[in-house]
């Protein structure tokens, strides 16, 4: 009976009064839930503080939304960055460029880029040009103007024409930023390894420019890859950079994956590719679509001595629809539904 009194006893504690016990006093007793209480309650304050602090970290949206407004109270303060926008220059692009921001904002429009804009203009580069090439090479404001012009009478030494400089500075803003050393190192080092004359070398550096300046080490592993992978002789070469340069400024690896397919697969020669060689140009799951796609129509054949010949740049030309409705002669829900099922 004694027991069952007891557990009685104990039933009825609450949870609060089991830790504290029953021989303390209850002034002690009632000082001890008391400071539980504080405890709990400085514990949940902490947590909303904290959560209170992460409500106040701005988003993503927000911090776009604040370099905004920050970029847009320093145009307003800077007569020169009002112009650059003007001119079509993109400021964000710049400002994510380490250095970049605070040269750009230290420049005196009439002072420091009025005179290149005019050189450009000389050289035949169109206004509508600047913005882009601005974007590209801020640190074009760095070069003498003496150096620049030298430069360009270097072209004009090697017999390249107006409309042929007009191109390259156009097309790469970087030329400008390379010596008549390296330059010339540059265009020997093509005129050498392909075998070219004057005249190819100022149509290929005019077709391409970006090509002149571009990595060199990435530009020795194309022509290895080209030559000794692919099975290129120099003379089919030679066509391909003249006709294509832009073949040796893409991935090797890529490059050797769409030779493989256009050449294993799709059973286009050497001769062909040369003929043709957008082909390459192509990226090899584009190519690999199109060309599965024919063979289910029986439009799959490439030898312009059979019916139904498909030209392989037709093939690797246009939108989807430009080849389903003028290539494949098909439908382009029927092409859809062929891509959802392969």
């Amino acid at each position: 009976m004694i027991i069952l009194r007891n557990l009685r006893f104990i039933t009825k504690v609450t949870k609060t009064d089991a830790n504290i016990p029953n021989y303390l006093p209850k002034n002690i007793r009632s000082l001890r839930n008391q400071t539980r209480q504080r405890v709990e309650s400085l514990t949940t304050k902490e947590e909303h503080t904290d959560h209170v602090e992460k409500l106040a970290q701005p988003t993503r949206t927000e911090q776009r939304v604040n370099t905004v407004l920050r970029k847009h109270c320093l145009c307003n303060k800077s007569p020169t960055l009002q112009k650059f926008l003007q001119l079509g220059v993109d400021l964000h692009s710049i400002e994510r460029r380490k250095g970049l921001a605070k040269f750009t904002l230290g420049l005196d429009f009439e002072k420091d880029v009025q005179p290149y804009l005019y050189f450009l203009q000389d050289q035949g580069v169109p206004a509508e040009s600047f913005g882009e090439l601005i974007t590209k090479n801020p640190l074009i404001f760095k070069i003498d103007l003496d150096d620049l012009q030298t430069r360009v009478n270097y072209l004009e030494s090697k017999k390249f024409t107006a409309v042929q400089r007009q191109r390259i500075f156009t097309y790469n803003p970087f030329w400008l930023m390379f010596s008549t050393h390296r330059i010339d190192k540059r265009l020997g080092h093509f005129q050498k390894e392909f075998h070219l004359n004057g005249d190819d070398v100022r149509f290929l550096a005019s077709k391409q420019p970006r090509l002149i300046t571009y990595n060199m080490d990435h530009i020795r592993k194309a022509s290895f890859c080209i030559r000794e992978e692919m099975g290129f002789d120099k003379d089919e070469i030679k066509c391909l950079l003249l006709s294509k340069p832009r073949l040796w400024m893409i991935n090797s690896d890529e490059l050797i994956e769409r030779f493989a397919y256009a050449h294993q697969t799709m059973g286009l020669s050497h001769d062909l590719l040369i003929q043709f060689p957008e082909v390459l140009t192509s990226r090899e799951f584009r190519l690999r679509q199109r060309h599965e796609f024919l063979a289910t129509l029986g439009r799959a054949q490439y030898d312009p001595e059979k019916d139904l010949y498909t030209s392989p740049k037709d093939l690797v030309s246009g939108n989807d629809y430009h080849f389903v409705r003028n290539v494949a002669k098909s439908d382009l829900e029927t092409y859809e539904l062929f891509l959802k099922t392969r």
